[in-house]
């Protein structure tokens, strides 16, 4: 590979790197905001419309929670559930929603933090290999 194929494979991984950095503070921010101005409320875990009880629960079920002026609101979880901690039809879990948009919640004790912080991690990581790279190409 020459230099300058080498430079500009280095300059897109240092980009790749800068977006994954970027969407892990982005995810970060956002839960805090949620967590710091958002109204609590218990949400009900259902199963999706349409499947059978033989078949595999769905990786994100439905959360089913009424909202402060009583208007009850049903999503899509926003996280999966897990071997660990699965999550179960009639199961009650607390969330938090953006008072603003309502359908944009965090789950407590169940925040992606770590995946945040590894996209955070990896892409520094990518972008300071990027860089070597650019910098040894350079001589």
């Amino acid at each position: 590979m020459s230099t300058g194929e080498t430079a500009v494979v280095a300059a897109l991984a240092a980009g790749s790197g800068a977006v994954a950095i970027l969407a892990g503070i982005t995810n970060l921010r956002e839960t805090r905001r949620i967590e710091r101005s958002g109204i609590k409320a218990w949400a009900l875990v259902k199963r999706q419309p349409g499947m059978r009880d033989d078949e595999p629960w769905p990786p994100r079920p439905l959360l089913q929670f009424t909202m402060e002026d009583d208007r009850i609101l049903e999503i899509v979880s926003p996280i999966p559930g897990t071997r660990r901690r699965p999550l179960r039809d009639g199961d009650t879990l607390l969330i938090t929603y953006d008072p603003a948009d309502p359908r944009t919640v965090v789950v407590h004790r169940r925040e992606r933090r770590k995946l945040d912080y590894g996209f955070i991690i990896a892409g520094t990581i990518v972008v300071a290999v990027a860089l070597a790279l650019i910098g040894f190409t350079g001589r």
